[in-house]
């Protein structure tokens, strides 16, 4: 298996609500099949699909799928990218979790939930340089 993954799904309880935080935010939908609403990103793509609908595909019972212990994040190329991004997100109707500031290892960060809880970090390393094109390695892109 190679190390890489190919599509996130969030399971929406309100996938009308949902969707349209995340096109508030500036993503452009791409074409899907009724039921999925789907945003290429660099390398992958975020899905949204109905929680009851994904749980039913799992085979448990939505109550299992619950919270993840998991966050997103979203790398940006400057420190003071973050927390406009974070106004953004915060206008779009995510709620602040912690708001824009260093971090003892030496980057700039802030977390938000979208409306439905699942969370995401806005983040500037400077450790790990993003590609032109807004790729993220952990080791960054430094000569490309």
């Amino acid at each position: 298996m190679e190390q890489r993954i190919s599509l996130i799904t969030l399971g929406a309880r309100d996938i009308n609500a949902l969707s349209a935080f995340y096109d508030a935010l500036g993503w452009q939908r791409t074409p899907s099949p009724d039921g999925v609403i789907a945003y290429d990103l660099i390398g992958q793509t975020l899905g949204l699909y109905p929680l009851d609908k994904l749980a039913e595909d799992i085979g448990v019972s939505p109550d299992q799928l619950g919270y993840g212990a998991s966050t997103f994040a979203y790398n940006v190329p400057a420190k003071e990218d973050v927390a406009p991004l974070l106004a953004r997100a915060e206008a779009a109707g995510a709620k602040i979790l912690k708001p824009a500031q260093d971090v003892f290892w030496g980057g700039h960060h802030g977390y938000f939930s979208d409306p439905e809880g699942h969370i995401w970090e806005i983040a500037h390393n400077p450790f790990s340089p993003l590609r032109h094109d807004g790729a993220f390695r952990w080791n960054g892109y430094a000569d490309d």
